[in-house]
């Protein structure tokens, strides 16, 4: 029987377990990549393993995400960053270069290498053949230390692409096709693999938007084939000898296939607040919009950007419509500058923002009270806009540049003939916003400049014997990222700052809900199901481990966010029959007694409820042996710690 893609990368990188669906593995990692809202806490943790230089093949450090600057604390964030890579031998990507996932697609990206990245749309590197995974940054310090990154084994979906988008149809929505038949959860441990005769139509950008939000579908990561087609792209980065082909074998077995025919997609919508509610534009209707978003690292490449201007040219944006454009890289905005495209949406009247994420992250470009903006995004959760009235829907730049001039939601094919935009034979190659660390000698001398905002690691214990307290908070389905800690340009800045952080954990649920945990001092968390899904920011499970956070009981967890929530030593359980979970009142005392010997000898849970007087029996099957003895330790950096025989303290 042979190996899917995905699998033989998995076996070439394998340094501990095996192979079998749900058991976990251990992978060899060879880049790492963070980015500034995730990255200053992965340096502290990396930091605090007193390892002098990283251990992987490359590691980059990129600014995209808190770019602007209001105070000082991004600014000084970014110079603790630049300065803590310079010493550890760390790629340094400066403010303007553009945001991570596009850069490194364009100059770092491998076929056939490991990637783990403090991100959750890391996959975009899946575009190029890479096995690309979004993790908590906790795991990117072990990582660039020369530890594995640990997962359970997958199952495989292969997705068949068969024949070509018709006009005005794009990559975007062939992966809001696959959302709409799958959901946000249908991805939860599988990796998505595409094959069929219709990825030869696609580039490695193309390939790379539908990767980048296979992150919606909670997938471990999404892969395309390296064939021609990459090599073609690697070619015009001046990067062909990084290309290796990498082919599933002919006689792969796959836990599900799924197909699709390109020529019968049509321009679609996710509409709000769900990256799968998805319809076509045509089903949707000429809805008023007041602004339009394109960029972020799904939708900003060079050929996206040549589309949206090649539609605006000559013509002026709605005046009701506010449209902002980023490129995705310093490269993209500078071949866009030379060749007149951006002067075409310039005249247009397009609002042009720097290369970074800006607006997809809630920095900045806040729509209108109650508006309707349409952006070339990935996520469009409600409030992450800034906004939290406003109606955000999902398209492609087509559809995004069309609606624009119209003023209202727009399928482009009314326009009439689409423009053509190909993937240039050689792009502009400049590195020069791209920092090379220290040499090992010259790192010694090297200063680690940290700034007033910059506080330590939350405080870590050993599991006790038993839990009591109550549920603080109850919360329903598909809680995402965001809801436990919110992005945005109030709050992003304070990545660094768990303790200021904390007055807004959860406070698009309850506000109330951070006085409630710190008078109590202490609280269990009850969820629906896929619980954590979205963004990887491990801020979600630290912020609750400094509020005291003990355990979180759910009907079901998305991956990434489970697997923080064990890094930062909080338990994360699901309920065997899952109509417990309405039996659960919020502020309902609870216990979970003999919890560290239970955990230590993998025995059976049990949560008593003790103002109703029931019990509820609670799964933790889906934790590796290592990951109990993570929980016994406090947490991942307790137990690397341990292991290593490294002494205590941050």
């Amino acid at each position: 029987m042979g190996l899917t893609l995905a699998q033989k990368l998995i076996k070439a990188h394998l340094v501990d377990g095996e192979m079998k669906v749900g058991t976990e593995i251990g992978l060899r990692i060879d880049q790492t990549l963070t980015q500034d809202a995730t990255g200053t806490m992965a340096y502290l943790e990396f930091e605090a393993m007193g390892i002098d230089r990283v251990k992987t093949e490359k590691s980059v450090a990129y600014i995209d995400h808190n770019t602007l600057q209001t105070g000082f604390e991004n600014a000084d964030d970014h110079r603790y960053i630049q300065t803590v890579t310079k010493k550890h031998g760390i790629y340094f990507s400066r403010p303007g270069n553009g945001i991570c996932h596009q850069v490194h697609l364009e100059r770092f990206g491998i076929p056939g290498k490991t990637l783990i990245g403090s991100d959750s749309h890391t996959p975009t590197g899946g575009g190029i053949g890479m096995l690309a995974i979004g993790a908590g940054g906790l795991d990117v310090a072990v990582a660039m230390g020369g530890g594995a990154y640990y997962i359970p084994m997958p199952k495989m979906t292969r997705i068949n692409l068969h024949g070509c988008l018709k006009p005005w149809v794009s990559a975007k929505d062939i992966i809001l096709k696959v959302l709409e038949i799958m959901s946000v959860k249908g991805g939860v441990g599988k990796i998505i693999e595409y094959g069929g005769d219709g990825i030869k139509s696609l580039s490695v950008p193309e390939r790379a938007t539908i990767t980048n939000m296979g992150a919606e579908l909670g997938a471990t990561t999404s892969i395309f084939p390296s064939d021609e087609i990459t090599l073609a792209f690697l070619k015009a980065q001046g990067r062909e000898k990084d290309w290796t082909e990498i082919l599933p074998d002919e006689d792969a077995v796959y836990d599900e296939i799924i197909n699709i025919d390109l020529g019968e997609l049509v321009p679609m919508a996710a509409c709000p607040h769900m990256p799968d509610k998805v319809k076509t534009a045509e089903e949707i209707g000429k809805i008023k919009v007041d602004q339009v978003a394109i960029g972020s690292c799904t939708n900003s490449s060079f050929v996206d950007m040549m589309k949206v201007a090649r539609i605006l040219k000559g013509k002026t944006v709605a005046p009701n419509v506010s449209l902002c454009i980023a490129p995705g890289s310093k490269q993209v905005l500078n071949m866009l500058a030379l060749n007149g495209a951006l002067s075409d949406m310039i005249s247009a009247g397009a609002r042009i923002l720097e290369s970074a994420c800006g607006p997809c992250i809630g920095m900045g470009q806040s729509p209108n009270s109650g508006g309707v903006s349409l952006r070339t995004f990935n996520r469009n959760f409600e409030g992450r806009s800034g906004t939290k009235d406003a109606g955000i829907y999902l398209v492609s730049p087509e559809v995004a540049a069309a609606s624009a001039l119209t003023g209202y939601l727009t399928d482009p094919r009314e326009l009439g003939e689409a423009p053509e935009a190909a993937m240039p034979e050689k792009f502009i190659i400049n590195d020069n916003m791209i920092e090379p660390p220290a040499s090992p000698e010259e790192a010694e001398s090297v200063e680690v400049v940290r700034g007033p905002n910059i506080k330590p690691f939350p405080k870590t214990q050993p599991l006790p014997d038993e839990i009591t307290a109550k549920a603080v908070l109850k919360v329903g389905d598909n809680i995402t990222t965001d809801h436990i800690m919110p992005a945005g340009a109030k709050i992003l800045p304070y990545r660094s700052n768990i303790p200021h952080l904390s007055q807004y954990c959860f406070a698009v649920c309850d506000e109330s809900f951070p006085e409630r945990i710190k008078s109590e001092g202490k609280g269990f968390i009850i969820g629906g199901s896929n619980y954590g899904q979205g963004s990887s920011r491990e801020h979600a499970a630290l912020v609750p481990l400094y509020l005291g956070v003990k355990a979180v009981i759910t009907k079901s967890f998305a991956r990434i966010h489970a697997a923080n929530l064990v890094n930062a030593g909080i338990l994360p359980f699901t309920f065997k029959n899952e109509e417990d979970y309405d039996k659960i009142n919020q502020m309902d005392e609870l216990s979970l007694p003999n919890i560290r010997e239970r955990i230590e000898n993998n025995e059976p849970v049990v949560l008593k409820n003790l103002t109703s007087g029931e019990e509820y029996e609670l799964v933790s099957s889906h934790l590796s042996e290592r990951q109990r003895k993570m929980l016994l330790c406090g947490g991942l950096l307790d137990y690397t710690r341990e292991i290593t025989n490294k002494p205590k303290g941050l």
